[in-house]
């Protein structure tokens, strides 16, 4: 007799690429905005493009349900 195992959930590697989840469970994303048309933008500017941000409330199930195990 062999028993039903539940099928193991599959990481979406889109999403995987995108965010990532803290070891307290909050999820971030990196800004938008550094990819062209830098010239015009303020090195202070830049410096907080840098910086990772939390994901709005209302997106974060979403975003946990496509990574089921929280890696990456």
């Amino acid at each position: 007799m062999t028993k039903n195992k539940k099928a193991k959930l599959k990481t979406h590697r889109g999403a995987a690429k995108r965010f990532k989840i803290t070891s307290t469970g909050k999820v971030l994303r990196w800004r938008s905005g550094k990819r062209h048309l830098l010239g015009t933008k303020k090195p202070r500017r830049m410096r907080n493009l840098l910086n990772k941000v939390e994901v709005n409330p209302a997106d974060a199930p979403n975003v946990r349900r496509a990574l089921p195990y929280g890696i990456e």
